[in-house]
């Protein structure tokens, strides 16, 4: 079996994860993370991941948020999306560099207005707006434009259920009906047909990953999974807000949303849809001082006759090719500190000293893999494109 690299792509089967995208003439073709750097690898390459040279016109709604920032950061990496709208309500007629300095270098449009905002020069919309505000904007878009919601108000299918957490009816209950959630590894076959994708939540994303292929399995009890999730401050957001000052946050960690967090409904959905039947968690968040990461600590009863071993080996089976995906070497603790900037989940499975338990432990950077780097994956997915394209990125240590 050959293999032909031309620059950075590879385009033989045998050596292309299984979710490898096909070009124009039926051939699979991957982007190989630990070989492009930039655009310009690629150009030099002379390769494009599609037979057309067009780029996709991207917007930006809500881009003044620090998930917006991360959406523009991760596409100054990307050879195929070009932002051409950015919204902003309350920076509106500021350049994006005078909001965000660090990425003063890009040639970016001025922000305007949602109001104001002209959608005939867009063909996918990355949504980064606060939850119930959304829906309406969403409703309003243009049919043609791929959208990836970055929100919580596509993701609770349960229309009653999203009203009970969240505090307002929904007020695009037939858009609803047509949202794909997307957590990539698990959805990735419907994330391609898609038009309107859910991004999944931070926390969700950290516990489901590790937990949807032990639960398909029927590896691990349905009952008493107890998880005990820790954030950095940039999972509040941008806004100001006295219980985000520095003074507030420094020198300590505090639990909020206890029983009552708006991620418990999504992270059940997930787990429940796994099992095809009703799972309820025990779920506790942790705000600590750091700027960005998340971990989730994973309680587990394993099913009769399984051992945490059976754990990690059916892990190790279900992420084999997964790019972002890792399970460490056996032993091996996952820190925050080794996913910064990136969009990886590293994860492993330890013994517990309880008989018959097991400890998950799942990282993240909150703003990448949980927000607007998983968010880029799905919309390289809905456009046909490889999904590690312009996620190339390495953890940023120290």
């Amino acid at each position: 079996m050959s293999s032909v690299a031309l620059g950075s792509v590879f385009r033989d089967v045998g050596f292309l994860p299984k979710n490898a995208p096909r070009n124009s003439e039926g051939r699979r073709f991957w982007i190989k993370g630990s070989m492009v750097t930039s655009p310009q690898g690629l150009q030099a390459a002379n390769m494009r991941p599609k037979s057309s040279t067009k780029a996709v016109r991207v917007g930006v709604l809500g881009a003044s948020g620090y998930t917006g920032a991360e959406i523009v950061r991760l596409l100054a990496n990307h050879p195929q999306f070009c932002i051409t709208l950015m919204t902003a309500d309350r920076k509106a007629g500021q350049s994006f560099g005078s909001v965000f300095p660090h990425l003063i270098t890009q040639d970016l449009p001025e922000m305007v207005a949602v109001k104001d905002a002209d959608f005939s020069n867009v063909d996918a919309v990355f949504c980064c707006l606060p939850h119930g505000t959304t829906q309406e904007i969403i409703k309003g878009l243009p049919n043609g434009l791929k959208i990836v919601d970055l929100s919580a108000d596509f993701r609770l299918r349960n229309l009653g259920e999203y009203e009970e957490w969240y505090g307002q009816p929904h007020k695009a209950p037939e858009l609803q009906k047509e949202a794909i959630y997307g957590l990539t590894e698990v959805w990735r076959e419907k994330i391609r047909d898609a038009r309107l994708v859910a991004n999944p939540g931070c926390y969700p994303t950290s516990v489901q990953l590790p937990l949807v292929p032990l639960i398909k399995a029927h590896l691990i009890e349905l009952k008493n999974i107890i998880i005990d999730a820790k954030s950095g401050v940039s999972g509040a957001g941008r806004g100001a807000k006295e219980t985000n000052l520095y003074t507030e946050i420094s020198e300590g960690m505090h639990a909020y949303g206890i029983s009552k967090h708006r991620h418990v409904p999504e992270i059940e959905q997930g787990l429940s849809d796994a099992s095809r039947s009703n799972v309820t968690v025990s779920f506790t968040p942790h705000l600590i001082p750091m700027s960005r990461g998340m971990q989730s600590t994973i309680y587990v009863e394993m099913s009769a006759g399984v051992t945490h071993d059976d754990l990690y080996q059916h892990l190790m089976a279900a992420y084999e090719g997964e790019e972002f995906v890792k399970l460490l070497h056996k032993g091996a603790v996952p820190h925050t500190r080794n996913v910064r900037g990136s969009n990886y989940c590293f994860m492993n499975v330890f013994p517990d000293r309880i008989p018959g338990r097991a400890i998950i432990i799942s990282v993240i950077d909150n703003l990448v893999k949980g927000a607007s780097g998983q968010a880029l994956q799905n919309l390289n997915l809905m456009m046909g494109y490889p999904e590690n394209l312009g996620l190339q990125q390495q953890p940023l240590f120290p």
